[in-house]
């Protein structure tokens, strides 16, 4: 475990406590911490995301990219913001994470990503099953589920595209070390099943399906 003293020291600089910082600066830098969802953090820091620390940690952590463009449309910049850019430079082309905003629901892929036809056939079937989803294909006879029935979700949806990366990144990292290993084809979340967790007041949380389409 190795904590970035770089990134601590920003953190702390921009107000976060010493003892957080220590925490989210191990093996991370601004870029890994930003991609980072609530819950990641909450865990990471050991407290609760209804506390005022995780509030103020999440204000802070949000401020970092506007503060940032606001020093770089700046006339006159500085040689300590010039060193703190190089350090943070990968940060700049970070693409926005659509799912750390806190109007997002929570939602995830139903089963992993690389897995075959027949297990996914499985984990699905169960998932939907109070769906009654399961008919018998005319063609062939044989069992499927009528996910066309599902509401839809564009492949260019950008949370689609953040899970779609994050999947990717992660199964590659896992066979890294496979000389066999494939990587999953473009357009293998095309005809997923995505599940949407909701807090509800009434409820506690609802839990919907989508299916992800290539277009309507």
């Amino acid at each position: 475990m190795v904590v970035k003293s770089a990134t601590k020291k920003r953190l702390i600089e921009l107000g976060v406590p010493e003892e957080y910082a220590h925490k989210l600066a191990t093996n991370r830098n601004m870029s890994d911490i930003k991609s980072l969802s609530h819950e990641d953090i909450a865990t990471i820091l050991g407290i609760s995301k209804d506390s005022e620390e995780f509030s103020n940690t999440m204000i802070t952590i949000a401020e970092q990219g506007s503060r940032r463009r606001k020093n770089k449309q700046s006339k006159k910049i500085t040689i300590r913001a010039r060193a703190l850019d190089e350090i943070d430079k990968p940060e700049i082309t970070l693409r926005f994470n659509a799912m750390n905003h806190e109007l997002v629901p929570h939602q995830e892929l139903v089963g992993p990503a690389n897995i075959s036809a027949a297990d996914l056939f499985e984990i699905e079937m169960a998932e939907l099953a109070p769906w009654q989803l399961l008919e018998e294909d005319e063609e062939t006879g044989e069992p499927r589920l009528a996910k066309e029935l599902l509401p839809k979700i564009l492949i260019s949806d950008p949370v689609v595209q953040v899970i779609k990366e994050l999947a990717e990144a992660e199964d590659a990292d896992a066979h890294s070390n496979n000389a066999d290993y494939k990587p999953l084809a473009a357009g293998w979340i095309s005809d997923r099943v995505l599940k949407v967790v909701r807090k509800s007041p009434s409820a506690g949380q609802s839990v919907a399906y989508r299916l992800i389409v290539e277009g309507n």
